[in-house]
């Protein structure tokens, strides 16, 4: 690993200073490419304005006309965190605007797939809707959108995932990266182009005379979804998806959060009046996800709706039931994608430039995460597939893949299946999550295919790992009070947190659960202590360590200690 310093802009690490910004704080926003204080300001009012998202208008007159009309809308949400939260945005924020009859629907992961398919349209329709709404999905659905029109139903679809070479035949398309749209963040979540169509929707009906700026419902109760969802779908957080984290975080650390989320941080042991992003991205959104993964997303959907404290508690526990089976699942399939991986080369050898792992055994609704964990161990581009559970698609995989900076995975997809007619059967994502299905007999075909991508588009340097760090910390910062500062301000996708590295002394360390390395440090000549999840070789006497900063409690007392990411030998 080769630990690499930030460059830190020294002109607007002094503008952000001079404007009030904490030193340490204006160093590390510098080095993320912040140069003033208007990016800092979160107020609403510096949130994009809804107007230059194409479709948008579009979208608010084909939503008021229904509401007018008193017709049934249905939303189809997908199966994640992002469409679990766009989805209760959506239900939550029509019927605040006036909606009657709003009903949902999730595809499941199993027998649906991902998606507005022929056949969800076909159950959107005998439910009784009238316009169909897509949130976090439909921008690949093409055939399904072709279903819905057959069957009489308008058809909006809200996406932000990357269109193919086709589009949907939609009433209307809401999407910042459909072509010609010229909405400045192209990284808004599924769960933000949803709020931005129901404050278009809002002006809108402001315009037929239905409300007053005086009496117009308050969208920013759903700020707090907004926020979990932009979070746990690890979009980049650019300016303005920092501003609806900040905002939803605001919310919730003032108490006013909807129940099933207090519900999530209880059963998560979190506070929310202390809510980070951190709790998003590792406490309520994997308790989500795992809905979606394991059993019925309905259950995370409903536990973001009801306005009923006992009902929230049953969901949330029911949700941290299904996430603690989940991890257990994730674990025997680690270990075994792990022994797979061991076999594709020898000792002391580079790992081949793309890797795909595949047994009968695994759990189609965990490959994601798998991948994740066989991509930080190799530093390469993953895909991990599992056998189709689906009635009658026995013979086909679904995979799921993680990638690496430098490597734009749905692309790569796009690439293999023009060399390839026929391989892919189905294919979508983004640059570093991407999920396709093929059928079993191609996989020799797929993963050589994407192998051939990664040798010509990666090059030694992108193939070596890389730890971007902050550098050193001052010593007069190794203060709880900071940690807590720096865990107040919105990190993630994109703004990475803060990572420091130098050299440090090892006065002591040992095993903990036979997995962890719990270290004693000597930090500029002062004693700190530290560990090293996952960890289990040691570390020699001096050397150059990346650590996050966290405090712990003992006896009363809160002291810094230092997390480790990875050394420099």
């Amino acid at each position: 690993m080769k630990i690499v310093v930030r460059d830190i802009p020294p002109r607007a690490a002094w503008a952000l200073e001079q404007g009030g910004v904490h030193p340490l704080l204006a160093r590390l926003f510098a080095a993320r490419g912040v140069v003033g204080m208007d990016e800092l300001d979160d107020g609403l009012a510096r949130l994009l304005p809804p107007d230059g998202m194409k479709g948008l208008g579009q979208a608010a007159v084909l939503l008021a006309d229904c509401i007018a009309a008193g017709q049934r809308l249905c939303i189809v949400a997908d199966y994640d965190c992002d469409g679990a939260t766009a989805c209760a945005v959506g239900v939550r924020g029509l019927r605040l605007l006036g909606a009657a009859h709003v009903d949902y629907l999730v595809p499941d992961r199993v027998a649906d797939g991902y998606g507005l398919t022929p056949a969800i349209a076909q159950r959107v329709k005998e439910r009784g809707a009238d316009v169909l709404v897509t949130v976090d999905n439909g921008i690949a659905s093409v055939e399904g959108v072709a279903a819905a029109n057959a069957l009489g139903l308008k058809v909006l679809v809200t996406d932000h995932h990357l269109p193919g070479p086709q589009l949907p035949d939609a009433a209307v398309i809401v999407n910042p990266n459909q072509p010609g749209c010229t909405f400045d963040s192209k990284s808004i979540a599924g769960v933000g182009v949803m709020f931005y169509v129901l404050l278009a929707l809002r002006s809108e009906l402001r315009r037929r005379g239905v409300f007053t700026p005086q009496d117009q419902p308050k969208l920013d109760a759903l700020l707090p979804l907004v926020a979990l969802g932009t979070v746990a779908d690890v979009v980049r957080l650019c300016p303005n998806n920092r501003r609806l984290v900040a905002q939803g975080l605001r919310r919730i650390r003032a108490g006013a959060l909807p129940c099933g989320l207090s519900s999530l941080f209880a059963v998560a042991g979190r506070e929310p009046r202390a809510a980070t992003t951190f709790d998003f991205g590792f406490a309520l959104g994997p308790r989500i996800n795992a809905a979606g993964r394991l059993s019925d997303m309905t259950l995370g959907i409903e536990c973001l709706l009801t306005d009923d404290a006992t009902r929230a508690d049953e969901l949330a526990r029911a949700l941290d039931a299904i996430n603690r089976e989940r991890r257990d699942i994730e674990s025997g399939m680690r270990e075994q994608a792990m022994e797979i991986v061991d076999g594709l080369f020898e000792p002391g050898e580079e790992p081949p430039p793309a890797v795909c792992v595949f047994d009968p055994d695994f759990h189609e609704g965990v490959v994601g995460i798998v991948a994740s964990r066989v991509r930080e161990r190799l530093h390469r581009p993953v895909f991990v597939f599992a056998a189709s559970q689906a009635p009658g698609r026995e013979h086909e995989l679904k995979g799921s893949g993680r990638s690496i900076p430098g490597f734009h995975l749905r692309d790569a997809l796009d690439l293999v299946a023009k060399r390839h007619p026929g391989v892919l059967v189905r294919f979508g994502g983004h640059a570093m999550a991407a999920g396709c299905t093929i059928a079993e007999e191609h996989l020799d075909v797929f993963e050589e295919a994407l192998a051939r991508v990664a040798q010509e588009w990666l090059d030694a340097a992108t193939l070596s790992r890389r730890l971007d760090t902050d550098g050193p910390l001052a010593p007069e910062y190794r203060r709880p009070d900071l940690v807590d500062t720096l865990h107040h301000a919105v990190w993630g996708q994109g703004f990475a947190p803060p990572v420091f590295s130098e050299v440090v002394e090892i006065v002591s360390q040992r095993l903990v659960a036979d997995k962890h390395l719990q270290l004693k440090l000597k930090h500029q000549g002062q004693p700190v202590d530290g560990i090293w999840f996952g960890r289990t070789e040691p570390l020699p006497a001096r050397v150059r360590l990346a650590f996050r900063l966290d405090a712990d409690e003992w006896q009363g007392v809160r002291r810094v200690r230092f997390l480790v990411e990875g050394a420099e030998f």
